[in-house]
Protein backbone atom coordinates (compact mmCIF):
# COMPACT_ATOMS: atom_id res chain seq x y z
CA UNK A 1 0.00 0.00 0.00
CA UNK A 2 2.87 2.42 0.69
CA UNK A 3 3.78 2.64 -2.99
CA UNK A 4 0.21 3.69 -3.84
CA UNK A 5 0.09 6.60 -1.40
CA UNK A 6 0.13 10.10 -2.78
CA UNK A 7 2.16 11.93 -1.82
CA UNK A 8 4.61 9.17 -0.96
CA UNK A 9 5.80 9.31 2.63
CA UNK A 10 9.44 10.16 3.26
CA UNK A 11 9.35 8.55 6.71
CA UNK A 12 7.98 5.28 8.12
CA UNK A 13 7.89 4.04 11.72
CA UNK A 14 7.66 0.36 12.66
CA UNK A 15 6.81 -0.56 16.24
CA UNK A 16 5.30 -3.98 15.52
CA UNK A 17 5.91 -6.68 18.09
CA UNK A 18 4.31 -9.33 20.23
CA UNK A 19 5.09 -11.91 22.88
CA UNK A 20 5.40 -15.65 22.39
CA UNK A 21 2.38 -16.44 24.58
CA UNK A 22 0.22 -13.82 22.87
CA UNK A 23 1.21 -15.10 19.42
CA UNK A 24 0.51 -18.72 20.36
CA UNK A 25 4.07 -19.97 20.26
CA UNK A 26 7.54 -19.24 18.93
CA UNK A 27 6.69 -20.01 15.28
CA UNK A 28 3.84 -17.48 15.26
CA UNK A 29 5.92 -14.91 17.13
CA UNK A 30 8.64 -15.30 14.48
CA UNK A 31 6.05 -14.56 11.77
CA UNK A 32 5.22 -11.25 13.49
CA UNK A 33 8.45 -10.09 15.14
CA UNK A 34 10.68 -11.11 12.24
CA UNK A 35 8.90 -11.88 8.98
CA UNK A 36 6.29 -9.13 9.16
CA UNK A 37 8.86 -6.58 10.31
CA UNK A 38 11.17 -7.50 7.42
CA UNK A 39 8.24 -7.05 5.00
CA UNK A 40 7.43 -3.76 6.74
CA UNK A 41 10.97 -2.58 5.97
CA UNK A 42 11.19 -3.80 2.38
CA UNK A 43 7.93 -2.20 1.23
CA UNK A 44 8.91 1.37 2.18
CA UNK A 45 12.37 0.92 0.64
CA UNK A 46 10.78 -0.21 -2.64
CA UNK A 47 8.42 2.78 -2.45
CA UNK A 48 11.30 5.24 -2.10
CA UNK A 49 10.94 6.11 1.59
CA UNK A 50 14.06 7.96 2.79
CA UNK A 51 13.92 7.44 6.57
CA UNK A 52 12.95 4.23 8.34
CA UNK A 53 12.56 4.00 12.13
CA UNK A 54 12.34 0.60 13.83
CA UNK A 55 11.62 0.01 17.51
CA UNK A 56 13.75 -3.02 18.34
CA UNK A 57 14.75 -4.16 21.82
CA UNK A 58 17.49 -3.43 24.34
CA UNK A 59 20.02 -6.20 24.78
CA UNK A 60 19.46 -7.42 21.23
CA UNK A 61 23.18 -7.71 20.58
CA UNK A 62 24.12 -8.91 24.07
CA UNK A 63 26.52 -11.70 25.02
CA UNK A 64 24.04 -14.57 24.65
CA UNK A 65 21.80 -12.97 22.04
CA UNK A 66 22.72 -15.39 19.25
CA UNK A 67 21.13 -18.17 21.33
CA UNK A 68 17.94 -16.37 22.34
CA UNK A 69 15.11 -16.69 19.78
CA UNK A 70 13.71 -13.22 20.51
CA UNK A 71 17.12 -11.62 19.98
CA UNK A 72 17.63 -13.60 16.78
CA UNK A 73 14.35 -12.16 15.46
CA UNK A 74 15.37 -8.60 16.24
CA UNK A 75 18.91 -9.07 14.91
CA UNK A 76 17.49 -10.40 11.64
CA UNK A 77 15.25 -7.37 11.24
CA UNK A 78 17.99 -4.90 12.18
CA UNK A 79 20.42 -6.52 9.73
CA UNK A 80 17.83 -6.42 6.95
CA UNK A 81 17.15 -2.73 7.58
CA UNK A 82 20.87 -1.98 7.41
CA UNK A 83 21.23 -3.99 4.18
CA UNK A 84 18.29 -2.14 2.59
CA UNK A 85 20.44 1.00 2.73
CA UNK A 86 17.83 3.64 3.47
CA UNK A 87 19.01 7.23 3.29
CA UNK A 88 18.50 7.14 7.08
CA UNK A 89 17.77 4.06 9.18
CA UNK A 90 17.14 4.51 12.89
CA UNK A 91 16.96 1.58 15.29
CA UNK A 92 15.71 2.29 18.80
CA UNK A 93 16.57 -0.32 21.45
CA UNK A 94 14.45 0.43 24.51
CA UNK A 95 14.42 -1.65 27.64
CA UNK A 96 11.18 -2.94 29.08
CA UNK A 97 8.34 -0.87 27.63
CA UNK A 98 6.28 0.70 30.41
CA UNK A 99 2.96 2.53 30.51
CA UNK A 100 0.98 0.36 28.12
CA UNK A 101 -2.77 0.14 28.52
CA UNK A 102 -2.47 -3.66 28.57
CA UNK A 103 0.90 -4.61 30.10
CA UNK A 104 2.57 -7.66 28.57
CA UNK A 105 4.26 -8.63 31.85
CA UNK A 106 2.17 -6.88 34.54
CA UNK A 107 4.15 -7.94 37.64
CA UNK A 108 7.55 -7.13 36.17
CA UNK A 109 6.36 -3.88 34.64
CA UNK A 110 4.84 -2.82 37.97
CA UNK A 111 8.13 -3.49 39.76
CA UNK A 112 10.14 -1.53 37.19
CA UNK A 113 7.62 1.35 37.16
CA UNK A 114 8.07 1.68 40.92
CA UNK A 115 11.86 1.89 40.64
CA UNK A 116 11.46 5.59 39.91
CA UNK A 117 10.91 5.96 43.66
CA UNK A 118 14.62 5.20 43.99
CA UNK A 119 15.34 7.75 41.29
CA UNK A 120 14.24 8.14 37.70
CA UNK A 121 17.72 7.13 36.54
CA UNK A 122 17.34 3.72 38.18
CA UNK A 123 14.13 3.04 36.28
CA UNK A 124 15.61 4.41 33.03
CA UNK A 125 18.36 1.77 33.10
CA UNK A 126 15.77 -1.04 32.87
CA UNK A 127 12.68 0.32 31.14
CA UNK A 128 11.21 3.35 29.45
CA UNK A 129 7.67 4.65 29.27
CA UNK A 130 6.11 4.14 25.85
CA UNK A 131 5.59 7.90 25.56
CA UNK A 132 9.32 8.53 26.03
CA UNK A 133 10.13 5.90 23.40
CA UNK A 134 7.67 7.42 20.94
CA UNK A 135 8.99 10.92 21.52
CA UNK A 136 12.56 9.67 21.05
CA UNK A 137 11.59 8.02 17.75
CA UNK A 138 10.06 11.26 16.49
CA UNK A 139 13.01 13.36 17.70
CA UNK A 140 15.53 11.00 16.05
CA UNK A 141 13.58 11.05 12.77
CA UNK A 142 13.43 14.83 12.87
CA UNK A 143 17.19 15.00 13.45
CA UNK A 144 17.80 12.66 10.50
CA UNK A 145 15.60 14.69 8.19
CA UNK A 146 17.40 17.88 9.30
CA UNK A 147 20.80 16.29 8.57
CA UNK A 148 21.70 16.12 12.27
CA UNK A 149 21.78 12.34 12.76
CA UNK A 150 25.19 11.09 13.88
CA UNK A 151 25.25 8.48 11.10
CA UNK A 152 23.24 7.06 8.22
CA UNK A 153 22.47 3.90 10.24
CA UNK A 154 21.83 5.13 13.75
CA UNK A 155 21.26 2.83 16.72
CA UNK A 156 19.64 4.66 19.64
CA UNK A 157 20.27 2.83 22.91
CA UNK A 158 18.35 3.27 26.18
CA UNK A 159 20.29 6.26 27.54
CA UNK A 160 19.83 8.16 24.29
CA UNK A 161 16.16 7.19 24.14
CA UNK A 162 15.72 8.83 27.53
CA UNK A 163 17.67 11.90 26.43
CA UNK A 164 15.78 12.30 23.16
CA UNK A 165 12.40 11.37 24.57
CA UNK A 166 12.53 13.38 27.76
CA UNK A 167 15.19 16.08 27.50
CA UNK A 168 15.14 16.97 23.80
CA UNK A 169 11.34 16.96 23.68
CA UNK A 170 11.20 19.92 26.07
CA UNK A 171 12.99 22.17 23.59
Amino acid sequence: MIASLSPKPSLVFNAVGTMRATAGGLENQWKIDHDLCVENARAPKEAGVKTYVFISSGGTRGFLSRYVPYSKMKIGVEDTIKELDFEHAIILRPGLILGRENPKAPLLENIVENLNKLGQGVQDMIGQDQTIIGRAAVAAARMAEEGKAPSKYWVVEQADIVKLGRDEWKE
